[in-house]
């Protein structure tokens, strides 16, 4: 087009012209900005951090077989305690660590187990303290073996006494 033509143009066409492209280049910026938000944020700070969010679920696992031991009340008397129970974790490596050194967690529980004194099992502070001790013997295998704890709660899924 020659000079003449475009000063002969209407001053409106411009104006559209003008509207278009900008509105082209504003739903691009959008565009570009939900990508990154819908992608995670972008660039390696936000890629940090989603790592570091990364939580594994929980898992349960059964010590087997259950704990059939003979332990006494205060007068000596003799008794038994059938207990089953699991531990949790949220760390994948420490299962089959629990799965390797399930001997020793074992004899931890055995041990624990048989110095019970059955009238201090009958209340519930009673089995409650015995859990955390429980635990405590567990994560204590696991440190001695792993370097960690590893195990976050034990749980009694069956406990029994007579």
């Amino acid at each position: 087009m020659s000079q003449a033509a475009v000063a002969a143009a209407p001053a409106g066409g411009n104006k559209k012209l003008i509207i278009i492209a900008a509105t082209v280049v504003l739903l691009a910026a959008i565009g570009g900005g939900v990508a990154v938000m819908l992608k995670g944020g972008g660039g390696k700070e936000a890629e940090k951090e989603h790592a570091e969010e990364v939580v594994h679920e929980p898992v349960y696992i059964d010590i087997k077989p259950e704990f059939v031991i003979n332990f006494s009340d205060k007068a000596g008397h003799s008794k038994y305690l059938k207990a089953e129970l699991s531990v949790v974790t949220k760390e994948p490596d420490v299962e089959k660590a629990i799965e390797k050194h399930m001997p020793a967690i074992r004899n931890a529980l055995v041990l624990l187990l048989s110095r019970q004194i059955y009238e201090e099992l009958q209340p519930n502070e009673g089995k409650e303290k015995l859990r955390a001790d429980a635990l405590a013997a567990v994560q204590e295998v696991l440190k001695a073996q792993i370097d960690k704890p590893g195990v976050d709660d034990l749980f009694f899924s069956n406990f029994v006494m007579h």
